[in-house]
């Protein structure tokens, strides 16, 4: 595994645990973080070993504030016609873009562990995670609206993930409102809160949990699911026979089989 600069990666027990690690500025993405990332992702999906990906923030005051404004700002020129990224106004150079495991062809399954702030760019990895887990202490807030940009990329990968009121009333408050934890789980973007001291283990006991199952279903179901966002539900059930197919294979029966006739009763709990 490589080394980076911007992120901590420990991989045991099937799950990758890849942590933001600039806590400085609040785990803020730059340049460097982004094309990390994508680098990142494309090692995990050629690692079999890996088979669930846990991501948190270093520190305990913020997950991600989205991208690092510092960098990325600099002197804005008022003179000029058109925003920086845009070639034309149909054409962007999306910053965000490449921190998304889904948008760089990552399927396997990812939990987000939110400590502290999640706002703005954060998003981008919200939106595109499987569970989120957030500590009773996190917060959550879209301020593009506040300083002067449009909310778009980054509420739209919410669309279908928590209420579209609250979303919309977050998107449109900017920093004037935080969503609290208890808040954002009501919404339905976070499935579980904790005590910030019980986070990570919860959200490794989630991530390990799946990291059991074989990865061809796992990856299958994933998939089913997130094809089912996307289309209608015609469409989708259409698709489930080919999903099936492709996702569960003699091996995957055989395995589920051995677990069910061992007699040993996994261990569970209730939610």
């Amino acid at each position: 595994m490589p080394t980076y600069e911007t992120l901590l990666v420990d991989i045991a027990d099937g799950v990758a645990v890849v942590t933001l690690n600039r806590p400085e500025v609040m785990n803020s993405f730059n340049a460097t973080m982004r094309s990390e990332l994508t680098s990142l992702w494309a090692t995990l999906r050629e690692d079999d070993e890996v088979r669930c990906i846990l991501v948190t923030g270093a520190g305990d005051r913020a997950f991600c504030t989205g991208i690092d404004r510092t960098e990325a700002m600099g002197d804005i020129d008022t003179e000029s016609d058109g925003l920086d990224g845009y070639i034309t106004p149909f054409m962007f150079d999306d910053p965000g873009k490449a921190m998304c495991p889904k948008a760089n062809e990552l399927w396997k399954p990812v939990v987000c562990a939110v400590n502290g702030i999640a706002c703005g760019g954060a998003f981008y990895l919200l939106g595109e995670a499987d569970v989120i887990v957030a500590a009773d202490t996190a917060t959550f807030f879209d301020p593009h609206v506040t300083y002067g940009m449009t909310a778009a990329f980054e509420p739209m990968q919410l669309v279908g993930k928590m209420d579209f009121g609250d979303l919309v009333r977050m998107s449109l408050m900017g920093a004037s409102e935080r969503l609290s934890a208890a808040r954002a789980m009501a919404s339905g973007l976070v499935s579980e809160v904790t005590a910030p001291e019980d986070l990570l283990e919860a959200a490794m006991w989630i991530a390990r949990t799946i990291a059991a199952s074989p990865a061809l279903v796992t990856q299958g179901t994933l998939r089913s699911l997130w094809m089912a966002r996307e289309l209608s539900r015609r469409q989708a059930l259409d698709q489930a026979y080919l999903m099936t197919a492709l996702g569960t294979d003699k091996q995957s029966l055989a395995a589920g089989q051995e677990r069910f006739s061992s007699g040993t009763r996994l261990e569970w709990r209730l939610r």
